[in-house]
Parts: structure tokens; C-alpha cells; sequence
């Protein structure tokens, strides 16, 4: 049985549907692979009759709100984490609440489930501790140049994944001397010293510098970023063997082998961090956010190390791009004194 949207679409799979959309709305594989595994996990609920509450076999677009219910309570019994639980019914009620705007449903069954559920998020959940020690001999068992420089670009910076892969040559300024050191920069750049800028314009879909992007950038507001001796150094290293590239962009780094001198994707980087970190035991499939470490995981590193180690918050935010308005002004303003002096005084050494 198909359904048809408000423009009189006629949807075979109202899943692949919503996944396809996804695509067009610039969504990564990797967060349409999650959601596909969550809605037809459902959706083998709903035909399983001995599972859902009215004993028949359903279709999404047939279920209540006592299937959806029926269907949490039933990982509550798989003992699934709370912030599973409701990861789960996000991705459930977002499912529906998008079906019903286009009018392929005539409404969203999980409205009434996600006011009643007890089960949160946790937005900051317990994670694996490492120690700058530890990190350090991870970073000393990772010899390829590309892999080296984008650990540690991540790992010093706190910048997002698609941050990085959106990453230009132009948005990257170096000594004299280095690779890049005379090369073309932004005027943001310009008496910065080293530092990278990091754009909050791309976005998936969207052609940035003559490159349509394939990730997109969530900062709140552009950002200066100070690059200290040791990332200066492995940038340096990675730029001696980069590449030729493909793109009019210039990427900064860009694939060394199937997709070779064409930009990386976040996927391209979430595989090279879930490889390494398996290599050292801080990852395995199916773990979750608490046990595995992933590119997000230097993220949280990055902002609990350097945020205990200068006691100011304020840095910490701005750096990460979370802060917007007057509040990242005067870190603008005063980016020398403020900014440039505090993150090379307390940054941690990883080399």
C-alpha cells in the first residue's frame, strides 16, 4: 500500500523516502545509516504481530501511539541505555513529525510518547578519561603524515569534523619559511601569526570557493584559531607530501589513496580515528559513546583539558565557535592579548 504526499507523490517506502531527503537536506551517511537502522528496526516491530500491541501486521503509516509505545517499552527491556532509548525516539518522532509536514501521514504518533517518556539524552555523558600522557603515545603510534595532521589538528583545535574537512590552504597561515608561509591567505589572517580561520559558511549542498561542499560548518560565528609550534610543525610535514589537488578550493587535506587528492569527508576521517583508536583498545563496534572514542571524542578532550587548564570558560567557548554577538567580539577584538597569549600559555604538549 503506498501513500502520497501533499504534491500527490506516490511513496512505495515512506523510510527510504524520508532517507532519501535526508540526503538533499545535506545529512552525512553516517547519520542516515543511524537513522535507517533505528526506523527499520521499528518497522520489523510493527510486522512481527506477536510484538505489537494489536496482535496484526502494520505499516508506518498505520502504527498508533500504543505501537511507538509499545515499541520503547520493548528496549527498555533489551536493556538499552536511557540515552539509547531516547536517542531512539528522536529519531522516531523526527521520522514521523517530517512524514506528516509533507503529508504523506496524516499525523505524528510519537507527539504523545515524547511528552510522557522519562528517558533523556544525556548531552554530556560519562566518557572514556584519557590522559594528555595517554594521548601523546597514541599520537607517537600514528606515522602517516595525513593521519598525524589530522589528529593533531583536531586534538588542538576542538574544531568539528566537518570544520576540518571544509578546511582551505587559503584559511591557514604559517611562518615564513613553512609550506604556506608566503602562499595566499585571508585577510582575517593577516597579522595573527600562525593560526588557522574557521569559516562558519559552508554548508553541505553548497558551492563554497568553486567546490560544492559535502559537510557543513556549525559555528555560530567565523573563528581565529592559534596554531602553536607543535601543530605548525605537522602541518608542515603534512603540506611537504600532499597531494596535488582537484578541487579550484585548494582543500588542506585531501585523500591519499582511492579518492586520491580530492577532499576528505567526514566519513573518510571518522573511519581513520575509529581505526587507530581500535588499534589502542579505545574503540569497538557497538560500543557507545562512553566506551568508544571517535573524532567527536577530541572535541570533549579538547575543551576539558584546556578549559581546566586556563579556568576560563569564555576562551574555551570561543574557540570552539558556541559563542555568538557581543560575547565572541571581545574576544575578536582583543584576540592577541586574550586569546593568542592564553591558548599558547596553557595548550598541552602533544609531541
Amino acid at each position: 500500500m503506498a501513500v502520497e504526499t501533499a504534491d500527490g507523490e506516490t511513496v512505495e517506502d515512506p523510510v527510504a523516502y524520508f532517507l532519501q531527503d535526508m540526503t538533499y537536506h545535506g545529512r552525512t551517511e553516517r547519520t542516515r545509516e543511524a537513522y535507517e537502522r533505528v526506523l527499520r528496526r521499528f518497522e520489523a516491530f510493527l510486522t512481527d504481530a506477536d510484538a505489537n500491541p494489536m496482535g496484526v501486521d502494520k505499516r508506518v503509516e498505520e502504527a498508533s501511539h500504543r505501537d511507538c509505545m509499545a515499541w520503547i517499552h520493548s528496549l527498555r527491556g533489551s536493556e538499552a541505555a536511557d540515552s539509547t532509548i531516547a536517542t531512539y525516539a528522536t529519531y522516531l518522532h523526527r521520522f514521523y513529525a517530517y512524514m506528516t509536514q509533507v503529508g504523506a501521514f496524516e499525523g505524528n504518533p510519537m507527539t504523545l510518547v515524547m511528552e510522557e517518556m522519562d528517558e533523556q539524552i544525556d548531552a554530556n555523558p560519562s566518557r572514556r578519561e584519557i590522559s594528555v600522557p595517554q594521548m601523546r603515545e597514541f599520537l607517537r603510534e600514528v606515522h602517516h603524515p595525513l593521519d598525524h595532521a589530522v589528529l593533531c589538528t583536531l586534538l588542538k583545535t576542538g574544531m568539528r569534523v566537518g570544520e576540518l574537512c571544509n578546511l582551505d590552504c587559503r584559511d591557514v597561515s604559517l611562518a615564513d619559511g613553512t609550506p604556506l608561509g608566503d602562499a595566499p591567505r585571508r585577510a582575517q589572517l593577516e597579522g595573527r601569526g600562525p593560526s588557522l580561520y574557521i569559516s562558519a559558511e559552508p554548508s553541505a549542498g553548497e558551492t563554497t570557493d568553486g567546490e560544492r561542499r559535502t559537510a557543513s560548518n556549525k559555528r555560530k560565528r567565523s573563528t581565529v584559531v592559534p596554531v602553536d609550534g607543535e601543530l605548525e610543525t605537522v602541518l608542515s610535514r603534512w603540506l611537504a607530501i600532499r597531494p596535488d589537488v582537484r578541487s579550484p578550493a585548494d582543500p588542506l587535506f585531501v585523500s591519499t589513496s582511492g579518492s586520491w587528492g580530492e577532499r576528505l569527508t567526514t566519513d573518510m576521517v571518522h573511519h581513520l580515528v575509529e581505526r587507530h583508536a581500535a588499534e589502542r583498545g579505545w574503540h569497538r563496534p557497538g560500543g557507545d559513546s562512553e566506551e568508544n572514542v571517535t573524532p567527536h571524542y577530541f572535541r570533549h578532550f579538547f575543551t576539558t583539558h584546556l578549559r581546566d587548564r586556563t579556568g576560563d570558560r569564555g576562551i574555551v567557548k570561543y574557540l570552539r565557535g558556541d559563542v555568538g554577538g557581543d560575547i565572541i567580539d571581545t574576544y575578536t577584538h582583543n584576540w592577541g592579548d586574550r586569546v593568542h597569549e592564553t591558548y599558547d600559555r596553557h595548550i598541552y604538549s602533544l609531541l
